[in-house]
């Protein structure tokens, strides 16, 4: 079994903002796969099913992006499943460009306080992560106002895609293990994304 966790913020307000990407990719898995979640276990919205004959739980952990980390530990703990093989955590990266993704097996939060809280509560940097290029913040921005700012019309199509890119390599790192998606998904495609 495997938990894909997609990080971001509950609530109306943040619903299109660039710190939900990972939201985003968990919608994307759920409408294509026929997964419901809807189930509020673990301060999460939590659903069970199968992805081509895999057994998953998707969660979109709702303690807010900073403190993500306790939810998932309860996830992880009440399922018995070990982070470092079963769990995938997806969410949005500033350092990327527009759409760009980054699978990595293990590493540093990299700045994410998402990831930082993950980290710390499972005691561990060693479980896959997809994570998806928001871009940087232009200069004289506040990164906080950056990340829970809104994408214009153009960046949104963009996004779109990307986050269809992302749920296939959620897929990938099932069926065909992280090395694969990494060498399939990592690369920057022609148009620099």
């Amino acid at each position: 079994m495997y938990v894909i966790a997609g990080l971001g913020n509950p609530s109306k307000k943040y619903e299109n903002t660039r710190h939900n990407a990972g939201f985003w990719v968990i919608d994307a898995l759920a409408e294509k796969y026929g997964i419901r979640v809807i189930w509020r276990r673990h301060r999460a919205l939590v659903g069970h099913g199968y992805m081509e004959g895999e057994k998953v739980v998707l969660v979109k952990p709702q303690t807010f992006m900073n403190l993500s980390g306790e939810s998932i530990r309860e996830v992880i703990d009440y399922y018995k499943v070990d982070a470092q093989r079963e769990l995938i955590v997806v969410c949005d990266d500033i350092s990327l460009d527009l759409g760009q993704l980054r699978i990595r097996k293990k590493g540093s939060a990299g700045g994410h306080n998402g990831l930082k809280n993950i980290i710390a509560h499972l005691g561990t940097e060693n479980f896959c992560r997809i994570r998806v290029g928001v871009g940087d913040k232009p200069e004289g921005y506040d990164l906080a106002d950056y990340v829970l700012g809104h994408f214009t019309t153009a960046e949104q199509r963009i996004m779109a895609e990307s986050v269809d890119r992302a749920a296939e390599a959620a897929f990938t790192i099932l069926k065909e293990g992280p090395d694969t998606a990494m060498n399939r998904f990592n690369a920057k495609r022609a148009d620099g994304n």
